[in-house]
C-alpha cells in the first residue's frame, strides 16, 4: 500500500528535527554542567550563609546575562567580540571537517590585519570604495597564503598541522610586531601606527541605519553607543558561504569523505593533497578577513604591538567550533555565548564583585565536557541498563530465573539418557498432512 505524500513529509521533518535536537544535546549539557559547576565555585568563594552563598551566584548569573544581552549597548559590545570570532571559527570548522587541527586562526588573522592595514597606509589618499575592497581583499589573501603554507606542508612533506601552525603563529605575532615598531612606527607615539585613512573605516550598524533605513523609519538616538559595525553583516555573510561550500559543493563532499575515510578518498579517487592545501587556504582566508574588519571597524582604527598576540580569539575559535559542532548555526550559537561570557563577565565582575576568572573556569568546563564526551558516555551506560533490564524481564529470562535446571542434570546425563534403557531416543521428524502442512509429532513405534 502506497504511504501517503504528507505522512513521509511529516515523517521526514520529524526525523530532521530529532537529528538537530540530537546533535544540540551534547553542547547544551556542557553549558549547563559548566553553570552549575560554575555556581558551586561561586559559593564556595562567597562568604556568608548557604542562602547568601546561593543567592550570590543567582545574582552573579543575572549580572553575567545583563552585561552581554540586557540592554542594546551591551548586546553591541557583545555582537563586537563575536564578529571576529565568528570568522576564526568558521577557519578552524573547516579543517575540522578534514579531521585537520587549526592552530593558526591568531597567526592569519594577525597577518591579514596587518596586510590591510598596510595597503591602508600606503594609498592614504585613495577613495574609500577603492580602499575598502583593496584592504578587505589583501586580508583574505594574506591569510589564504598564511593558511596555505601549513596546508602545503602538511599535503606534500607529511608536516603535522598542529605543530606548522603553532609556530607560524609566532611568527606572525613577531614579524607584526616588527612592522609596528619599525616601517610603520608612528611618529608621534611608539608601539603603534597611525590610523588607517577615514575612509577606509566600515561604519557602525546604528550610524548605517540612520543614513539608510532611518531615513523614513525612526532614527536610533545617540548612535555613537552602539560599537557594532557593518563587520557583523560580513559575518553572517560568511557562515552562508561556508554552510554553502560544505553542503552543496563538490568540494565540501570532498573535505567530508576525506575527514571519515582518507581510505575510501584515496580509492575513490578524490585529490587527497590538493584539497588538503585547499582547505587549510580557505580557512585561512576567513581568519583574514576576521582581521581585517577589525581594524577597519574598531576604534582606533590602528595596529598595536603585541596586541595579536594577547588576543584570545585564535584561541577562543577552537572551542567555539566544537562546541558548535562545525555547523553555521552552531558555530553562530556559541560563538554568542562565548562573546556573551567575555562582554558579561566584566560586568558581573563589577556589578556582583564576582571575579571575572569564573568566565574563563565556564568556557574551560564546557570545553572538557565536549572533549571527554559525558553526555555520550552517560547515555551509553543507560543504553546498556536498559538492554540488561530487558533481557532480565523477558519471558526466556524469568523461566531461568524462577525454574532453573537442577544441580544433578549435566550434559552428560542428557546423552547418556535412554542408554541406560538399552535404546538411544528419537527424534522427532516432521511428518506432512494431505494439504502439505508440516506436523510436528513422535513417531509410531514399529
Amino acid at each position: 500500500m502506497a504511504v501517503p505524500l504528507a505522512a513521509t513529509t511529516a515523517s521526514n521533518v520529524m526525523a530532521r528535527i530529532r537529528k538537530i535536537l540530537q546533535s544540540f544535546a551534547g553542547p547544551i549539557f556542557a553549558v549547563v554542567l559548566a553553570m552549575v559547576a560554575g555556581s558551586i565555585v561561586i559559593m564556595v568563594t562567597t562568604p556568608g550563609s548557604l542562602p547568601d552563598r546561593l543567592s550570590g551566584a543567582v545574582a552573579a548569573y543575572q549580572a553575567l546575562l545583563y552585561g552581554a544581552f540586557g540592554s542594546g549597548q551591551n548586546l553591541s559590545f557583545t555582537l563586537t567580540t563575536v564578529t571576529p570570532l565568528i570568522l576564526a571559527s568558521i577557519s578552524v570548522a573547516l579543517t575540522f571537517r578534514a579531521k585537520l587541527f587549526n592552530i593558526g586562526a591568531g597567526g592569519q588573522l594577525a597577518m591579514g590585519g596587518m596586510t590591510a592595514g598596510v595597503i591602508g597606509f600606503e594609498l592614504p589618499h585613495a577613495p574609500g570604495w577603492v580602499l575598502i575592497p583593496l584592504m578587505i581583499i589583501g586580508g583574505i589573501i594574506a591569510g589564504a597564503i598564511w593558511g596555505g603554507i601549513a596546508g602545503f606542508l602538511k599535503a606534500w612533506r607529511g608536516a603535522h598541522e598542529v605543530v606548522t601552525t603553532i609556530m607560524l603563529n609566532w611568527i606572525a605575532f613577531f614579524f607584526t610586531n616588527y612592522l609596528i615598531n619599525g616601517p610603520f612606527q608612528s611618529l608621534h607615539t611608539a608601539n603603534q601606527t597611525d590610523p588607517i585613512p577615514t575612509q577606509a573605516t566600515l561604519p557602525h550598524i546604528s550610524n548605517f541605519y540612520n543614513y539608510t533605513l532611518g531615513t523614513f523609519l525612526p532614527k536610533i538616538a545617540n548612535p555613537s553607543l552602539y560599537f557594532v559595525d557593518v563587520g557583523f553583516f560580513f559575518s553572517l555573510l560568511a557562515l552562508v558561504i561556508y554552510w554553502f561550500i560544505i553542503s552543496r559543493t563538490t568540494f565540501g563532499y570532498e573535505v567530508r569523505v576525506i575527514g571519515e575515510n582518507p581510505k575510501a578518498a584515496h580509492y575513490a579517487g578524490i585529490p587527497i593533497k590538493r584539497n588538503i592545501f585547499l582547505v587549510m587556504a580557505i580557512g585561512g582566508a576567513f581568519s583574514g578577513l576576521a582581521g581585517a574588519l577589525q581594524l577597519m571597524g574598531q576604534f582606533p582604527y590602528q595596529l598595536i604591538a603585541n596586541t595579536f598576540a594577547t588576543q584570545s580569539t585564535g584561541f577562543d575559535a577552537i572551542g567555539v567550533a566544537l562546541l558548535g559542532r562545525t555547523t553555521s548555526i552552531g558555530v553562530f550559537l556559541a560563538s554568542l555565548l562565548f562573546g556573551g561570557l567575555r562582554q558579561g563577565g566584566t560586568y558581573m565582575q563589577i556589578s556582583a564583585g564576582v571575579p571575572g576568572d569564573i568566565v574563563y573556569i565556564m568556557q574551560a568546563l564546557v570545553l572538557f565536557s565536549i572533549a571527554a564526551e559525558f553526555l555520550a558516555s552517560i547515555q551509553r551506560s543507560l543504553r546498556r541498563r536498559s538492554i540488561s533490564r530487558r533481557a532480565a524481564l523477558s519471558p526466556s529470562g524469568l523461566a531461568t530465573a524462577v525454574a532453573p535446571l537442577p544441580d544433578t542434570l549435566d550434559e552428560r546425563d542428557l546423552n547418556n539418557r535412554g542408554k541406560d534403557n538399552g535404546n538411544v531416543p528419537e527424534q522427532i521428524a516432521p511428518v506432512r498432512d494431505k494439504s502439505g502442512d508440516t506436523i510436528n509429532r513422535p513417531p509410531t513405534e514399529e
